[in-house]
């Protein structure tokens, strides 16, 4: 399966903040949209980061409350990861664990269109685990 196929049934949405974004702010829409990381978008509209609450966590322990004040910027991870439309789940799946990444966001010509969790992964390989097995029991209780 491709990743074009996994957006077509999650749809395209991705929550985005800026780089100026503070991480209180960021903390809000994490919490309200439901989400464990935000693509934190550039001026000129291109990737500058990817911010997490697993990078929130862990800057909060290292640098106390006064982190939830300062911009996005100061804790986001700048070298992320991307996959494409046409690129295999496996070949993501894979990518997420060497990198041990949970969030990759889909490039297609350059542009944000999408961002794929390691939850969709696990549950597009649940739903290919469900259909084998009823494909199997079905072949088995006809012949």
């Amino acid at each position: 399966m491709r990743i074009a196929d996994l957006l077509r049934k999650k749809g395209t949405a991705v929550a985005t903040v800026t780089p100026e974004t503070t991480v209180s702010t960021l903390l809000a829409g994490l919490a309200e949209k439901n989400v464990g990381a935000m693509v934190v978008i550039a001026p000129d509209g291109s990737i500058a980061g990817i911010v997490s609450e697993r990078d929130v966590v862990r800057r909060l322990n290292d640098h106390g409350p006064a982190l939830l004040d300062g911009p996005v910027s100061e804790i986001m991870t700048t070298l992320v990861a991307s996959c494409g439309p046409e690129d295999s789940v496996d070949q993501l799946s894979v990518l997420m664990t060497e990198r041990r990444i949970r969030h990759v966001p889909v490039l297609e010509n350059g542009r944000l269109a999408g961002i794929i969790s390691i939850g969709d992964v696990v549950k597009n390989r649940m739903e290919e685990l469900e259909k084998s097995q009823e494909q199997l029991e079905a072949y088995i209780s006809q012949g």
